[in-house]
């Protein structure tokens, strides 16, 4: 029976007369990877909160195993006033660390004495090795400056910093609330990758559907002030989902039918049902009950309705004209040219500061090119959704805020909608639309800048980074907004699953002013980098032969296979066509739409081959290499 780390029992969490969640109660146990999936403002990060320790609930309790190592990965990662990266990734109270502190400030101050001592106490502890992991780990998170300040970092420098400094604790339970934003894509791959391979335990939300996918291996959906428990990963959640969903609606359907006959019953003069059995009665306030909770529940499957009319947009739409841009020695544009196409939808990727919303802000006029010209066609109406989020007063309502922007906004069937009636499309009741700004949360805000964005009618819509605070259901109704839309596209983004969905081509910013577009989709670009890398690693006939005869003969011998490996690799070979046939009758089992039995056992073990599989391709692949 696996270690019970963490339990939830009857947590309930109000603001005000607003319910977040009643009675949740739920486990965490060893190898656990649980992604948390709600809509915006239901409560994800409340929960994290709670169970971090930084809130209290209103009832419940909150109990971790005794001894238990607990890392937290915060949204926003804060350090202490002053630090350096590496003073920063050694804020843990223990010796080692403060034997490194030590070592790395007496470098900086050329006391030779204190140097001295600091290596002795390095020498002592072991120190080298962990210093040497702590700067491995750093590089390979794309930070090499480790004296420079954590007070001046990007919100993605400092999420890496926070991310090494929870990973060199060891924890055996990581707690993470939207470890995918700030990131640019590689680091999230290299994160993705991490995480899937490791044993360590893990509690998180986010909504980059690809990272949910990859690995998680259980579901908690809150949905309607409950939770929802599905053992399996993000496109397993999909499917038993619609299949819960199907399920209400059935049996709405069925209690429709039976109240319509039992009301006529009710309706009907006292004499004319005197006698009748009183559990008839109780029966239909039981029955009128549990529709009322099957309303709430569909209520709460409200989606945003993003139906709305683009501007007429004519066929010159802009031309770049040899743009230069630079911040002093940091190159972003260099001789950029090109014709952007009706209708066209690009992708803008790159790493975190190579530029790329300073690109798209130049295209508006936002920050001024060096030189070059940008040509804007006549009919060109922008859309900027920016990832510095909404510029509205937080002392003003919603409602106010949205009617000064329109006193009316046209959809794409000509109906005119007032702002009250506009802002219901996008999950804002009556009484949300009189919270004041700055009351709502990091998901609210973000859904209402999407609808300031869009009611203004944009034929050309750019988009930064607008996946960092959106909830899932919101992003997929948005993909299918853009399915749809009549205008130009740019979205800068670092969620994969977003952007296979909606481009057409991708920007690449390479560094150093160079911009390379490719033709597909981010996993075709992914692809094309993967056989690019290891064609440029595979060496030529004739190079290998002359490293081989130039090599002594104890490495020769080295790189081939023991005897024993030869076994292990013939063993393994049988393993992997065994485990792989086991899991293609899984996928048929669940693709097959029939009730599966013990649905959770067959989830998990489809989890437990896939780890496996992991595991003994890796090892295969690196005895391959043995010749």
């Amino acid at each position: 029976m696996a270690t019970s780390y963490l339990q939830i029992e009857n947590l309930t969490k109000s603001y005000g007369d607003r319910m977040l969640f009643s009675d949740v109660t739920f486990g965490v146990y060893e190898g656990d990877k649980i992604g948390i999936i709600a809509k915006n403002g239901t409560g994800k990060s409340t929960l994290l909160n709670i169970i971090a320790g930084n809130e209290s609930p209103d009832s419940g309790n909150v109990i971790f195993r005794n001894g238990l190592r607990v890392g937290i990965l915060e949204q926003s990662p804060r350090f202490a006033p002053g630090a350096s990266i590496i003073e920063a990734c050694l804020q843990e109270d223990s010796p080692i660390c403060r034997a490194i502190s030590r070592y790395e400030k007496a470098l900086v101050s050329g006391n030779e004495n204190e140097l001295n001592e600091s290596i002795h106490i390095m020498d002592s502890l072991g120190g080298w090795e962990y210093e040497d992991r702590v700067k491995q780990l750093l590089t390979q998170l794309g930070i090499t400056d480790l004296t420079a300040s954590t007070e001046h970092l990007s919100g993605g420098q400092a999420k890496r910093i926070a991310i090494a400094n929870v990973i060199l604790r060891e924890p055996e339970l990581i707690i993470l609330d939207e470890p995918t934003n700030h990131l640019d894509i590689q680091i999230i791959e290299w994160l993705e990758d991490y995480l899937r391979k490791s044993r360590v335990t893990l509690l998180m939300v986010t909504h980059d559907r690809y990272f949910l996918d990859r690995v998680t291996n259980k579901i908690i959906e809150i949905d309607n002030q409950q939770i929802f428990t599905y053992n399996g990963n993000y496109d397993y959640y999909l499917r038993r989902r619609q299949e819960r969903i199907e399920a209400l609606t059935a049996e709405m359907s069925k209690i429709k039918n039976t109240l319509r006959r039992e009301t006529e019953w009710m309706r009907r003069q006292p004499q004319a049902r005197a006698g009748k059995a009183q559990f008839r009665i109780d029966a239909y306030h039981a029955l009128s009950n549990r529709k009322n909770e099957l309303n709430s529940s569909r209520a709460s499957e409200g989606n945003v309705d993003l139906n709305v009319k683009s501007s007429y947009i004519g066929s010159k739409i802009f031309e770049a004209e040899h743009i230069n841009k630079a911040f002093g020695d940091k190159v972003i544009l260099r001789d950029f040219n090109y014709v952007f196409a009706r209708y066209e939808r690009v992708g803008i990727i790159g790493h975190n500061g190579v530029g790329k919303s300073t690109f798209i802000k130049m295209l508006q006029g936002i920050v001024p090119c060096d030189s070059g010209n940008w040509n804007v066609g006549e009919t060109v109406k922008f859309g900027y959704y920016s990832q510095d989020g909404i510029q509205l007063d937080d002392n003003k309502r919603v409602i106010d805020a949205i009617t000064d922007i329109a006193e009316e906004v046209i959809v794409n069937d000509g109906v005119h909608y007032s702002p009250m009636q506009f802002l219901n499309h996008f999950l804002f009741s009556p009484a949300d639309q009189q919270k004041y700004i700055g009351t709502l949360s990091g998901g609210e805000k973000a859904r209402l800048h999407l609808a300031s964005v869009l009611m203004r009618s944009p034929n050309f819509l750019i988009l930064d980074e607008p996946t960092n605070d959106l909830d899932i259901v919101t992003l997929g109704l948005l993909e299918e907004y853009l399915a749809g839309f009549k205008g130009c596209l740019i979205v800068v983004s670092h969620d994969r699953f977003f952007l296979d969905s909606i481009v057409d081509h991708l920007f690449v910013l390479e560094g150093d002013g160079v911009v390379r577009d490719f033709p597909g989709s981010y996993s075709d670009f992914r692809e094309w980098t993967r056989e690019r890398e290891a064609f440029d690693n595979t060496p030529t006939k004739g190079s290998t032969e002359k490293k081989t005869a130039n090599r002594p003969k104890r490495e020769r011998d080295a790189n081939k296979m023991t005897f024993k490996e030869q076994r292990e690799f013939e063993q393994l070979t049988k393993d992997i066509d065994v485990l792989t046939t086991e899991k293609k009758e899984l996928d048929t089992l669940f693709s097959s739409g029939v009730d599966v039995e013990d649905i959770a056992g067959k989830s998990a073990r489809y989890q437990e081959i896939q780890t496996l599989l992991d595991e003994k391709e890796m090892r295969w692949l690196e005895l391959s290499e043995k010749s």
